[in-house]
């Protein structure tokens, strides 16, 4: 019969099978325990997982670094590359920060992957314990600069998938100078009131994925900064929080800029903002162009979309509050849900670069206690399809 499969190429499909399986199996494991680490939570582990690091990036044949059930208290972790193959870091443990915060926040980083290409980081649990960090900040004593939990910088061919990462003292996932890399399945959790405890911050990188997770914390669930191009997320459920933002832009007057992003498939969740463009009010040589926000679901979020080039916190160093950076080609299509505030669209633009090719279509966002209403300032463009609130442009 046609659906048979013959005798030789099932020989062969056997040996293929056979050597994938047992070239797995081969893999090199660098087990962090070997090299002296308890899974007690109490133990200071931080030396064998350098140790099992430093093995597996030596080695010629693809290595695995893997840390088996149990709590694992390490400090600050830089791994450094390159490395000699493919590195697979496989955590099915938790790893906690140590309880007094200056042991990792002094650094700016607890767990950090910094030139190295073709890694990639499965499952686990990260704790970063970062309540003592927040209540000094909140109290304004004399806190250090703050850990980010994991971050990856000059790496490229990445991916992070299945992490769970809680109450980061600052933010949680860092992409920055990097290329090729894919986040996926991720959960991020902390407070909705902790400070600046961004869920993922890409800056300067290209051809990021982030597919799959669930984010809530006290600051944006996704921020992209300057220097983020060919970014690409989905199916990502935010909130609490302050939603996806690209920017904060234009605080130096030269940056890069930002293209290439689309946001779709997400569900945001009693968030401060939904999807948001921010902006210095003052000069800048930076610019944001072909973005797409589409097929998203806004559930009692209070400014579901927004456009700010006023962003000036301090009120200091914002002449004339016109912002430099500009703003062409975004597109908002296929939103629909609930504003906890009457203005469900705000697009705030510079008086001197005017925003431009901003697209409407199919829009629908209702507020509970009566009409939607939008707000346009130096906003072009056009709409099609039924858009509520109704185009301001």
């Amino acid at each position: 019969m046609a659906n048979n499969i013959s005798f030789p190429c099932a020989i062969m499909l056997f040996f293929i099978v056979f050597y994938l399986i047992n070239s797995s199996n081969a893999m090199p494991s660098f087990n962090v325990q070997r090299y002296g680490a308890r899974g007690d939570g109490r133990t200071d582990a931080t030396e064998p997982f350098l140790t099992a690091w430093s093995l597996a990036c030596e080695s010629r044949a693809r290595a695995m670094v893997y840390i088996p059930r149990g709590t694992y208290l390490v400090r600050n972790l830089v791994f450094w590359g390159p490395c000699k193959n493919i590195i697979t870091f496989k955590i099915d443990g938790t790893l906690v920060a140590p309880e007094n915060y200056w042991s990792i926040g002094s650094s700016g980083y607890w767990i950090l992957f910094a030139k190295v290409n073709r890694i990639s980081v499965y499952g686990g649990i990260l704790d970063a314990r970062g309540a003592g960090y927040w209540s000094c900040r909140k109290k304004g004593g004399h806190c250090p600069q703050g850990a980010r939990s994991i971050s990856f910088s000059w790496c490229d061919n990445v991916l992070l998938s299945g992490l769970t990462s809680l109450n980061s003292q600052n933010i949680h996932v860092t992409v920055h100078h990097s290329s090729n890399v894919r986040i996926q399945n991720i959960r991020i959790r902390a407070p909705s009131g902790s400070p600046n405890t961004d869920g993922i911050i890409v800056q300067a990188s290209s051809g990021v994925t982030i597919s799959g997770g669930v984010i809530g914390t006290g600051d944006d669930c996704i921020a992209l900064n300057p220097g983020s191009k060919n970014i690409w997320i989905e199916r990502l459920n935010c909130g609490p929080g302050h939603g996806i933002s690209i920017g904060s832009l234009g605080e130096y007057a030269n940056e890069e800029g930002v293209q290439n992003i689309t946001v779709t498939s997400s569900i945001f969740t009693k968030t401060q903002n939904g999807v948001r463009i921010k902006s210095w009010g003052r000069p800048s040589n930076g610019f944001v162009r072909n973005v797409q926000f589409r097929n998203l679901v806004m559930r009692n979020v209070e400014n579901p979309l927004i456009i700010d080039q006023n962003y000036c916190p301090s009120r200091k160093g914002c002449p004339n509050q016109s912002s430099g950076v500009k703003i062409s080609g975004v597109t908002y299509a296929n939103i629909k849900g609930t504003s906890a505030t009457p203005v469900a669209m705000k697009l705030d633009c510079s008086g001197s670069h005017h925003c431009t090719e901003i697209t409407l279509k199919n829009i629908k966002l209702t507020y509970m206690k009566g009409a939607t209403t939008s707000y346009c300032k130096n906003a072009h463009g056009g709409a099609s399809g039924v858009v509520v609130p109704m185009n301001c442009m």
